[in-house]
């Protein structure tokens, strides 16, 4: 039996990639590929959370990848740029085919399918871009785009009579219109909305990663998923300040401290959890805890208590609230924007 891997997104366009092939009677495998980096929209959009429910639905397999270092790798050096803020769109589409191949020889597939739709991006969805892709990850040949097959040359899998060109579609451009009749006539109604799913497309999250990528040779994970999160502020080349906005990410900031890091809340008042990483000198608590006072609700007091642990010390400290052009002068956004300026 003729089989295919699919690359999964979750959304509209991969499934439908996929419902496409499944309807010529070949079997699918469906890659569903985690760089870390996945968007909260993303991961809460019925796309992806539910793809193994949609496989069980329409009849195919997924199988969840973790792209991990080899993704960190993509991300500080592409070989082809970034995009408009810090996504490797390119390169990390090379990455992804390069892995689906290693899959496609173990499970003996015949061919790898994709959502990808010509025209539908402007950097990674050109003609030229799409077959320097395959090039690029050894594939030439290897990679059918069900939804824009008939605009394309033809792969392997049609040439060899595997799957039925004339029954491929020839979509074209950013309109969505096509996929949703075709979303219709296979009865696939839960899918998310045009958005993009990768934080690396978004400017804040993208200052902030490159603000981390510049101090740190070597980020652990956990630094990553703080980027997700809460108030960034750079106090020093070795020293960085994290303040939640609230209970939920209070305690994620809480949960990803480690006993390295110092934790400041404000006594008695509603109060941030505000995260000290890095190198903890005497400036650089006094500044966390200025900032801290700041935010909390005790802001407008004339000085602030304000209890830190650090390790397994508990000590306390008293401040007058940061000004709000202190605070400005550090956050993370505001320094990335002005070297993108200068």
């Amino acid at each position: 039996m003729t089989k295919a891997i699919a690359l999964l997104s979750g959304g509209l366009d991969s499934t439908l990639a996929i419902l496409t092939v499944l309807k010529q009677g070949i079997s699918v495998k469906a890659l569903q590929f985690n760089t870390g980096f996945e968007s909260d929209s993303s991961r809460k959009s019925p796309g992806l959370h539910d793809s193994k429910h949609t496989g069980k639905k329409f009849g195919f397999d997924v199988e969840v990848k973790f792209l991990g270092q080899k993704f960190i790798e993509v991300l500080r050096n592409p070989k082809h740029g970034y995009g408009k803020n810090m996504n490797p769109c390119i390169d990390c589409r090379i990455l992804m085919l390069r892995e689906a191949k290693h899959i496609m020889g173990r499970d003996k597939a015949d061919f790898i399918i994709t959502g990808e739709v010509l025209g539908q991006r402007p950097m990674s969805q050109r003609k030229d871009t799409l077959y320097h892709i395959d090039k690029e990850a050894d594939m030439a040949g290897y990679i059918l785009r069900p939804l824009s097959a008939k605009v394309l040359r033809a792969t392997y899998a049609e040439t060899e009579g595997l799957i039925d060109r004339e029954k491929l579609y020839g979509f074209t451009g950013r309109s969505r219109k096509p996929q949703i009749a075709l979303a219709e006539e296979f009865g696939l109604t839960e899918y998310p909305p045009p958005a993009g799913g990768c934080l690396l497309t978004e400017p804040i999250f993208s200052m902030r990663l490159k603000d981390l990528l510049e101090h740190s040779s070597s980020p652990a994970p956990r630094e990553f998923e703080l980027l997700k999160t809460g108030r960034h502020f750079r106090f020093s080349p070795s020293s960085k300040i994290i303040i939640g906005r609230n209970r939920l990410e209070n305690d994620v900031i809480e949960s990803l401290s480690t006993t390295d890091d110092a934790i400041l809340t404000v006594k008695g008042h509603g109060s941030p959890i505000t995260l000290l990483t890095g190198k903890i000198s005497d400036e650089a608590v006094r500044s966390a805890a200025s900032f801290c006072a700041r935010y909390s609700d005790a802001k407008y007091l004339d000085t602030v208590d304000l209890t830190i642990l650090h390790g397994k010390k508990l000590s306390r400290i008293t401040v007058k609230p940061a000004e709000t052009d202190s605070v400005e002068a550090q956050r993370i956004e505001e320094i990335t924007e002005k070297k993108i300026t200068t």
